[in-house]
């Protein structure tokens, strides 16, 4: 069972890396990525403990990336997590995180709803390494008792269209490939089917794109099917994962509800040895 797209506490999961790390070797993993957003904090304690049980760790993130006002998730697999260029990109990344959360509280003061800013954003201010977002504002709403749950939260306050929503500012998708290029990783465009935007995956691959997530919790079959063509006509490779965070606002996915086929693990390990050679 191989699974590539995992969350931790780093960014918005509910497990630490050690816990994510054991209920992967109970589903029977064998090969794990954590790609927490726009961090790789917790990368190095989620290979310590793979390597105790024997699991093979991918180091990895999720990246947002912003076009025309949409977010274009981008994974990126087999990275150098100390490369100095990917790290101040990341940070710069992480204060604009703080920064959106900062004014969806404010927004949310509107509607009479007031939540400590300063204590939601704690975590981030102790360890700048830790990518803020807006499942802690939902957090916080429900332990304010303001919504029954963090799918309501989301629902009412902070999807998008919703009246705490603030646009996110990041990077635009090539911005992202050339920093996951430059820190020796390989660049895919996370669950395209919630993307909607097919049309922007052959301006992608031209900008050095190296895979598609054909493979998602998200995906039913036909969908998948869909791009695992895409990708043979694109001449790309396909990644595939869960997508697990451990919060009920994620649909109750367990780790390894998907897994990647072997064969297409093998193609994008050698993707990544062709990017790096």
């Amino acid at each position: 069972m191989i699974d590539l797209h995992t969350h931790t506490t780093a960014s918005d999961g509910r497990c630490t890396a050690a816990e994510l790390v054991a209920r992967a070797a109970a589903a029977g993993v064998r090969v794990l990525a954590v790609t927490d957003h726009d961090t790789v904090a917790s990368c190095g304690g989620a290979a310590a403990a793979c390597a105790v049980v024997g699991i093979e760790f991918v180091p990895g993130i999720e990246i947002t990336a912003v076009r025309d006002g949409v977010d274009v998730h981008t994974l990126a697999y087999f990275l150098d997590v100390r490369s100095p260029v990917l790290e101040e990109f990341l940070a710069e990344q992480r204060r604009q995180r703080i920064a959106r959360v900062r004014l969806m509280i404010e927004r949310l003061t509107t509607f009479g709803i007031v939540l400590d800013g300063d204590d939601i954003l704690q975590p981030a201010y102790d360890d700048p390494s830790r990518s803020a977002g807006r499942p802690w504002i939902a957090r916080a709403l429900v332990a304010g008792g303001h919504v029954s749950s963090t799918n309501e939260a989301f629902d009412r306050w902070l999807a998008a269209g919703r009246g705490a929503f603030v646009p996110r500012i990041a990077a635009p998708p090539e911005q992202v490939i050339s920093r996951v290029h430059d820190a020796g990783g390989i660049a895919s465009i996370a669950h395209p089917g919630l993307l909607r935007h097919d049309q922007w995956l052959p301006s992608l691959v031209e900008a050095g794109l190296d895979a598609i997530e054909a493979y998602h919790t998200d995906h039913d079959e036909p969908t998948t099917a869909r791009y695992l063509a895409m990708a043979e006509t694109l001449g790309i490779a396909v990644s595939g994962g869960s997508d697990y965070h451990g919060d009920p606002r994620h649909g109750g996915r367990s780790i390894g509800d998907v897994s990647l086929p072997r064969d297409a693990y093998d193609r994008l390990k050698a993707r990544s040895a062709t990017r790096s050679a």
